[in-house]
């Protein structure tokens, strides 16, 4: 470890960064559990960035509507990361990016993707105040196609995915203005979340 006190006061030099080496046995007592590849970090929560901040400049946004599972948040955001997403909202009740299997699952893609928590309240008037049309991801005989010509035309969309299971509440359904599904065969009605995911943000994409 470093032992120049002065250096780890230091907190306005990123190179001072205190380096400990141990045994397994310490580091899984850390962890409470033997998963450690062999190094681990503490970081310092960065403070939540505000919607604005992060949509500026953006064409194509992901939100998460009450995603709980964390394994399923860090593949969406691995997911839209590398598939042309330019940001992230999610909605109170997500599990959060940060919680290390998010992070972990996402292979470091929650610090390379803006994101942002949504404000409780109409989160789809805020959008559209900003220039955003929503497309909620749901299974409905209304829905667009999701390689429909209409949504590829759209300068800003919002791709807004739902939970396991249940997928989107209702009152979202029918306050987007659109819903779009992915055409399945052999009698599959439905798929994960984070597979989904993956499929609207390479079809969507801004082109």
């Amino acid at each position: 470890a470093d032992d120049d006190d002065d250096d780890d006061n230091d907190n306005n030099n990123n190179n001072n960064i205190p380096i400990y080496v141990s045994g397994m046995e310490v580091l899984t007592k850390l962890t409470g559990f033997q998963l450690t590849k062999g190094m681990i970090c503490a970081m310092k929560r960065p403070r939540p960035r505000t919607i604005e901040d992060v949509l500026r400049n953006t064409r194509r946004i992901v939100v998460l509507e009450k995603v709980q599972n964390p394994t399923n948040v860090g593949a969406i955001f691995r997911s839209a990361a590398a598939l042309g997403m330019d940001a992230i909202l999610l909605t109170p009740g997500c599990a959060d990016p940060l919680y290390r299997r998010s992070a972990r699952v996402s292979m470091g893609a929650v610090f390379q993707i803006p994101w942002t928590y949504l404000r409780e309240g109409n989160w789809m008037k805020e959008l559209r105040s900003l220039g955003y049309k929503t497309a909620a991801m749901a299974l409905r005989d209304d829905s667009y196609n999701i390689d429909a010509p209409e949504l590829r035309e759209v300068d800003r969309l919002a791709i807004v995915l739902g939970a396991e299971g249940r997928g989107l509440l209702e009152d979202t359904m029918v306050g987007c203005d659109y819903t779009v599904k992915i055409p399945m065969y052999h009698g599959v009605d439905s798929l994960n979340v984070a597979a989904a995911s993956a499929l609207a943000f390479w079809e969507l994409r801004k082109r």
